[in-house]
């Protein structure tokens, strides 16, 4: 069973109960707009106690806001009760919730084409509020007073820049003006909330013109100055005819198709040194900008509290991307070091997207994708010519220099120059004498 069949079924056990029951919100415009929901949400005028009673798996996700999520199958679905929400006193939660009908839910809902109902027995779209005349518009328009939806959640003035971006639509002029007012409380906002709006703004589509509006409103300044900053810093025309730092970053944002979190984090600070670094004594440069950069998007990933793993490999990426130019230059040892790294392929397309976004030159990731294709399955990572073992057979005692002789064996068994455990046993024998300095005496 599809997930929106197992919505509409949910809906229909509560119909047959007595009790209404709606597709809401995001899956209905989703619907609407011939586009996969990834969500399908149920409102209902039945009482979270009366939704758990009804079905055989479910979890009280937050009875208080009238909020019952079922477990099927096909995956958690929440069921929620409708309600008209009491004043907003922290920038996201209502103090109290009342359980009212289908219409007050919409009003209390942020966006008019996220206010939108289906109803699944009789197939059709139920709106109180305007959203099927915004969705035709192509416009993001605030429920109500647009002032007073921010006030209440400050998380919806990035959601709005997102839905702007990512479906193509204009925001309404009343809601545009509130949120350039507004902009200073999203630092209110939970850096964990503030991280998922831009995370998804990075990889669902429309990343550049997300990123322009958030500069146009004032909000890149206030939780990303480090992207704030590229602008206006002028680049040297012979390599980036594009323009500024800012602008440079916002051409590869548009050119990223479906990307990973970290490889799109790392298209956006790639270049967050570069404020930092400018000189221009003979020539615009950027002298280290690369390590500059790290330690900012070091900095970026901690303060958003991005999983550790993810932000060594953003920091990684950045502090490389100036380093992938050199690597038809390498020796063989560590060109194929550097290219089985984890993280490659994303480096590479890293680097792609610089170039395109730049002077366009593609020589050197043509270069190393014809390097790519032409070595044999096992030649990044060949089986080891020698071990532990051979090495104390040999008369070595275990201890530091074993990997120094590992990685050395390995360097050259890289390069081809050593073919055989044979080869590799001669070598360790004529450079680290057992009974020499470094040998068994020594370790």
């Amino acid at each position: 069973m599809s997930r929106q069949a197992a919505a509409e079924a949910i809906c229909a056990t509560l119909r047959q109960r007595g009790f209404r029951a709606l597709l809401a919100g995001g899956c209905v415009r989703d619907m609407l707009l011939q586009l996969h929901p990834k969500d399908f949400d149920i409102a209902t005028n039945a009482k979270p106690f009366q939704v758990a009673e009804l079905f055989e798996r479910s979890l009280d996700f937050g009875a208080a806001f009238g909020v019952q999520v079922v477990l099927l199958p096909e995956g958690p679905f929440e069921v929620t009760t409708f309600r008209k929400d009491g004043p907003y006193l922290d920038g996201r939660h209502p103090c109290r919730v009342a359980f009212t009908d289908e219409e007050e839910d919409a009003r209390r809902r942020d966006f008019t084409i996220n206010a939108l109902f289906f109803d699944p027995v009789e197939r059709k779209v139920l709106d109180y509020v305007g959203g099927l005349d915004d969705l035709r518009a192509g416009l993001i328009r605030a429920v109500g007073v647009p002032r007073e939806r921010f006030q209440e959640d400050h998380l919806r003035l990035l959601r709005a820049i997102r839905f702007a971006a990512r479906l193509g639509y204009a925001i309404e002029i009343d809601t545009y003006q509130a949120i350039k007012e507004a902009a200073p409380l999203i630092v209110s906002t939970s850096v964990e909330r503030v991280r998922d709006e831009l995370l998804k703004m990075l990889t669902e589509g429309g990343a550049r013109r997300a990123f322009e509006m958030l500069d146009e409103c004032g909000l890149l300044k206030q939780i990303l100055p480090e992207v704030a900053a590229m602008k206006g810093v002028e680049q040297p025309p012979e390599f980036h005819p594009e323009g500024d730092v800012f602008t440079h970053t916002l051409l590869m944002l548009d050119l990223l198709k479906g990307p990973s979190h970290t490889l799109a984090l790392a298209a956006l600070l790639h270049d967050a040194g570069k404020p930092v670094t400018q000189t221009t004594t003979d020539r615009i440069r950027f002298n280290d900008h690369d390590r500059a950069g790290a330690r900012i998007a070091r900095e970026v990933c901690e303060r958003l509290r991005l999983p550790r793993s993810d932000t060594e490999r953003v920091v990684w990426l950045v502090a490389q991307h100036m380093r992938f130019q050199h690597i038809p230059g390498m020796r063989e040892s560590k060109r194929k070091r550097t290219i089985r790294a984890e993280g490659f392929e994303e480096l590479k397309e890293l680097c792609r997207l610089d170039c395109l976004a730049s002077h366009r030159n593609l020589d050197t990731i043509e270069w190393v994708e014809d390097y790519q294709a032409q070595l044999p399955a096992d030649a990044l990572r060949p089986a080891p010519l020698i071990d532990g073992k051979d090495l104390i057979a040999l008369g070595y005692s275990p201890g530091p220099l074993f990997s120094k002789i590992f990685k050395r064996v390995e360097n050259l068994q890289l390069e081809g120059e050593l073919t055989t455990r044979e080869e590799a046993c001669a070598f360790v024998l004529a450079h680290w004498p057992p009974d020499g300095p470094q040998g068994s005496k020594g370790a």
